[in-house]
């Protein structure tokens, strides 16, 4: 196949061949030797044979598949694009859309979380001059990036935007001004709003004032999207609240990085499925994403109870600190408990939480040891090395906890409504992103896919595959234009060796590029050629359905 860049009669841009989406069932996979894809401007301008036509670039993928870009779901390059717009670690493996808003979004800022922002910045150092969602979306365009990107509102962001840290409900005016924010961004093309319930102070959210918040997105057209309230102890109550919030409010919903964690919960992963498919034959459209590894990753913090947040970061590092609070702490760390989530206790053990990101110089050096080996060269217990060590870093402490079922992730997978998302930000193996370590998803999520559980362990043909990286996540979202080699598409297009593309990265070497993407372009600008970067950086806002800008 060859990808051209033509004028509009007949090409400037041609590739071939392309590799289809889901054939119908029964039907034998396409191919298209002698197909092509023209490229003009931003957009598919046809397909068919284009051997006779003059373009200004032809790119010849025989031997390679042709895609549509792939949508990564649940992104957190919102930071790593201020810093480099590249988004070399997500375009190296195909991605052309970066999704925010997993509970906090880059917006709508008040004047003192703009502050909070600007202070608490670790290796990563930028300015912060928007203050509404939009506003720091059309900064990234402008700054320039290789890839699209699109975002939810945070419904934590809306809750301290009105309420801070306290843990208790809004008051009517409250909730009211909640949804008004929700209503704004949506103008500004929001894609809906998302959740983070694990995490404090959107732990203290209560699900009416999460269905209040979903049916103002709602009333755009936008949808819920949600980091449950459990993914181990109550999961199925957890899923049984996102179904009721769908209900609810009226709107589609999607799981955040659909797992079950823990091994005690590992089975329950057969019910999760049973209430998601009976909601969707219900009517109400319940979808998920995830990624394809058994490790999550977050904060240290994470294994502490929610009530030591109130009040903000400073509060808890003040808690942290008191002894007799610090008894209490540890303590309930130590306790199994359905009414928090303790990932540390879903681990199992602290040789299985690896510490992987120090704000603080003084403490890089125990970067990829594991909790249980630096307390055990401390000479302290689990619990007191813990806290110890996010108040000694003043930050989170990122940490990645090993919890998942290899199994699980198949059979996830193998799911038609789940689709794909890093949950990391996108870096590349250079300062400042080498200054601390990540998780491998941030380089080999969506190759890993690809190459691993596709090719060699053949969990789902490729055309399914490269449906849940593409058209079905951008019909999830709402997008027109997007997720298909179609003409008058948005030229978003990948091309990649499905015999050779791989992850490299590790949880020991986890800064390592994926391979077998050779081309990529946005908007139908190259900005991977050959394997490598062009310096491009064609990316645009790509808005939800209630945008009320102009038409494109």
């Amino acid at each position: 196949m060859a990808i051209s860049d033509y004028p509009r009669t007949p090409s400037p841009a041609i590739v071939r061949p392309t590799i289809p989406e889901s054939p119908p069932a029964g039907r034998p996979r396409a191919t298209c030797e002698k197909s092509g894809v023209a490229i003009a401007g931003d957009t598919i301008a046809g397909i068919g044979d284009f051997a006779a036509a003059s373009a200004t670039t032809t790119i010849d993928a025989t031997g390679h598949a042709v895609s549509p870009g792939f949508i990564n779901m649940l992104s957190w390059a919102t930071e790593s694009l201020i810093v480099d717009g590249r988004s070399l670690s997500d375009v190296r493996q195909g991605v052309t859309l970066e999704v925010f808003g997993e509970g906090s979004s880059m917006g709508p800022l008040n004047p003192e979380m703009k502050r909070d922002m600007a202070e608490r910045q670790g290796d990563l150092r930028f300015e912060v001059p928007w203050t509404s969602l939009g506003e720091y979306l059309d900064h990234l365009a402008a700054r320039g990036v290789a890839t699209n990107v699109a975002s939810y509102i945070g419904a934590t962001t809306v809750r301290v935007h009105e309420i801070g840290y306290e843990d208790r409900p809004p008051t009517p005016a409250e909730l009211g001004r909640m949804q008004d924010l929700v209503r704004d961004a949506m103008r500004e093309g929001a894609l809906g709003v998302g959740s983070s319930l694990i995490y404090a102070p959107a732990f203290y959210a209560g699900t009416d004032e999460l269905i209040a918040l979903a049916s103002a997105a709602g009333e755009f057209g936008g949808g819920y999207i949600s980091h449950m309230r459990s993914e181990g102890n109550r999961l199925l109550e957890a899923v049984d609240e996102l179904i009721t919030i769908a209900r609810e409010a009226g709107v589609r919903a999607e799981i955040y990085h659909l797992k079950a964690a823990g091994s005690d919960n590992w089975d329950k992963l057969d019910r999760v499925i049973e209430r998601v498919e009976a909601a969707r034959a219900e009517g109400l459209e319940i979808t998920a994403d995830m990624y394809t590894y058994t490790a999550g990753s977050t904060g240290l913090d994470a294994a502490m109870p929610p009530w030591i947040h109130e009040g903000g970061h400073d509060a808890m590092i003040e808690r942290l600190r008191e002894p007799a609070t610090r008894e209490r702490i540890a303590a309930e760390m130590r306790t199994p408990t359905d009414e928090w989530e303790n990932l540390l206790l879903a681990a199992g053990s602290p040789d299985r939480a690896l510490l992987v990101g120090f704000r603080q110089d003084s403490l890089k050096y125990l970067t990829g040891r594991t909790l249980a080996e630096v307390a055990a060269a401390r000479g302290t217990g689990i619990e007191e090395t813990a806290m110890d060590l996010v108040v000694q870093d003043d930050s989170r402490v990122g940490t990645v906890y090993f919890m998942m079922s290899e199994d699980n992730v198949r059979r996830q997978i193998a799911l038609p409504w789940v689709s794909f998302g890093s949950d990391a930000g996108s870096l590349a193996p250079e300062e400042p992103f080498i200054l601390s370590s990540t998780h491998p998803r941030a380089y080999g999520n969506f190759s890993r896919l690809l190459g691993r559980y596709v090719r060699d362990e053949q969990v789902i043909p490729l055309e399914e595959a490269i449906r849940k990286l593409t058209s079905l996540p951008a019909a999830n979202l709402r997008l027109e234009g997007r997720g298909r080699i179609a003409p008058g598409y948005f030229a978003d297009v990948v091309v990649f060796d499905p015999q050779t593309i791989s992850d490299h990265a590790t949880f020991e070497e986890p800064h390592r590029l994926a391979t077998g993407v050779r081309d990529v372009f946005v908007n139908g600008k190259q900005v991977l050629s050959e394997g490598e970067p062009t310096g491009a950086t064609p990316g645009q806002v790509v808005r939800g359905p209630g945008w009320e800008g102009a038409a494109r």
